[in-house]
């Protein structure tokens, strides 16, 4: 029997919508496949021809050509992931951020990487889970695809290559895209010795998939650039960071950040540089590259791509198929930009609602909607810090992923750097919420960093944010203006230190400018750009 009559004898009494979508087989007889391992129904080695092909398109270095061109410069988690990748303690490794961060390019990186090491192509299969619009009726797609890759393209199976030191090397972008997707990957992992990469643009759908791969993942979190990578990307400038990776001993160390305020110093005029491109264009790769590009263009392309994507297309669909409210997703991403740095919570936004959609929208819903948003990484909510068993009563504090989302949906710009906020004083208020806010997406972005923000309680008053490292705690203010009251702009600091039981051995004072002078030997002074150059 033929290739054709054999799959068409087999495909009796199951829904073929069209020729198209006919599973072939590739690479030889049904024997070849039988051994292998997966747990669906789906013929062995197959796939449909249209799916096929994508996916063979997809991988270039299979037929010796070149992929696409790839920048030189390589974002600050790349040695950690392709270190992980490799010989980390975990077959998969999952990268996760906003859209348009360059989890992409990242993985074509790695990619690119294997493949100049020596790592021959037929061992490399790479799936973007978000450009196959021919994955629709495929069931149990992952399996399925990387089936057919053992098959047709590896040629053994997978624990064969690896038994023959023949490691093999999978890469799924944008996940987050396929239901049940970590049952697949469990399935893959427990039974094939692989090596996986996964990036994903929602933490919401990576999450949820987390418990069922308890042990079998590693995390690693990307957001829009860091300011030391603005300055390579745009002016050349590469030197590592006194932070090292990410060790969350340092932060602990008073000493760690009065050489972090000597090191700003010694590399202020980069420093600056950096900061002001950070300033007028945001911490998007694409806005740093295109600096030349004019504002209402850039501004466009985020609302297409970052903003409007993850509301039309990560967020469109809830559990069971039921569709998210647009409009309403819409104007809670609006008021977040509005509100960005502060806790507006219930007062602030349900009354703006219910005015802008007319209708009768309570707080729970809305909450609902600000949880999505944050799993999309274009929001962190900062939660309020609970203390002796307190429950919380305060809003979360709002932060953006990046102050240009802001600026491109409202269409207002808000200098940061000194000289152009010193142009423009009457923006002070609204620059000094967005710096809380820039800090605050920074500081979350921080690997197993606890961040939380400590509103006024009774004579307490309110501090920006807390860090929990360890047992200690480390208060942090921001005063994002031209004149610093010692006494006063350090109030909430001093009273959170002088409590000894929140542990606290020093706090820091973020400002506007650097060598700000502040009498109290445990309250450090660093400029918020300053503060940003430490990773």
């Amino acid at each position: 029997m033929n290739a054709i009559n054999w799959n068409l004898a087999n495909c009796e009494g199951k829904n073929i919508m069209s020729v198209s979508q006919m599973l072939i087989p590739i690479g030889g007889s049904m024997a070849k496949t039988q051994h292998h391992l997966f747990d669906d129904d789906t013929h062995l080695g197959e796939l449909p021809v249209a799916l096929a092909e994508n996916v063979r398109s997809s991988n270039p270095w299979w037929r010796g050509e070149e992929g696409v061109r790839l920048p030189a410069f390589k974002r600050w988690p790349f040695a950690r992931l392709l270190s992980l990748l490799k010989t980390g303690m975990t077959q998969t490794t999952v990268l996760r951020g906003p859209r348009r961060v360059g989890k992409t390019v990242l993985l074509r990186q790695a990619i690119d990487s294997l493949l100049k090491e020596g790592v021959p192509a037929s061992r490399i299969l790479y799936v973007p889970f978000d450009e196959l619009p021919t994955l629709r009726g495929v069931r149990e797609p992952i399996l399925a695809i990387s089936r057919w890759f053992e098959a047709n393209i590896l040629g053994e199976t997978f624990n064969s290559a690896a038994n023959g030191g023949r490691q093999v090397f999978l890469f799924f972008d944008e996940m987050q895209n396929l239901d049940a997707w970590a049952p697949q990957i469990k399935n893959l992992v427990d039974n094939h010795m692989v090596r996986a990469l996964i990036t994903g643009s929602s933490s919401l759908r990576i999450e949820a998939g987390r418990d069922s791969l308890a042990g079998r993942i590693t995390t690693l979190e990307m957001g829009p650039l860091l300011l030391r990578e603005i300055a390579g990307l745009r002016f050349g400038f590469e030197k590592q960071s006194a932070w090292g990776n990410n060790d969350l001993e340092n932060l602990q160390s008073v000493d760690f950040w009065k050489q972090a305020v000597e090191s700003g110093r010694k590399e202020a005029d980069l420093r600056g540089q950096a900061f002001q491109a950070f300033s007028e264009r945001g911490g998007y790769p694409i806005a740093q590259e295109r600096h030349d590009t004019p504002w209402h263009e850039l501004a466009d392309y985020l609302n297409e791509t970052v903003i409007r994507r993850a509301i039309q297309h990560d967020l469109r669909m809830g559990p069971r198929g039921q569709k998210r409210d647009e409009k309403l997703l819409e104007e809670v991403f609006r008021l977040c930009c509005r509100y960005a740095g502060q806790s507006a919570g219930q007062a602030a936004f349900v009354p703006e609602i219910q005015q802008a959609l007319a209708g009768n929208i309570g707080w729970g819903r809305v909450l609902t909607y600000l949880r999505f948003l944050d799993g999309t990484l274009l929001v962190r909510l900062v939660q309020p810090l609970e203390l002796r068993l307190k429950k919380r009563k305060s809003p979360a504090r709002i932060c953006l992923s990046d102050h240009a989302l802001r600026a491109s949906w409202l269409q207002e710009i808000i200098p940061l750097d000194p000289a152009g906020l010193g142009a423009n004083p009457h923006l002070t208020d609204l620059a000094g919420h967005l710096a809380e806010s820039v800090l605050g997406y920074f500081l979350a972005s921080v690997p197993n960093l606890d961040v939380a923000h400590f509103p006024a309680r009774g004579a307490e008053p309110e501090v920006d944010f807390v860090l929990t490292v360890g047992t200690r705690r480390i208060p942090i203010e921001v005063k994002y203006r031209k004149r610093i009251d010692p006494l006063d702009d350090t109030r909430g600091l001093r009273a959170f230190l002088e409590k000894a039981v929140y542990n606290a051995p020093f706090g820091i004072l973020v400002t506007l400018d650097d060598d700000v002078a502040i009498p109290d030997p445990r309250i450090v002074s660093i400029s918020l750009s300053s503060f940003l150059w430490t990773r």
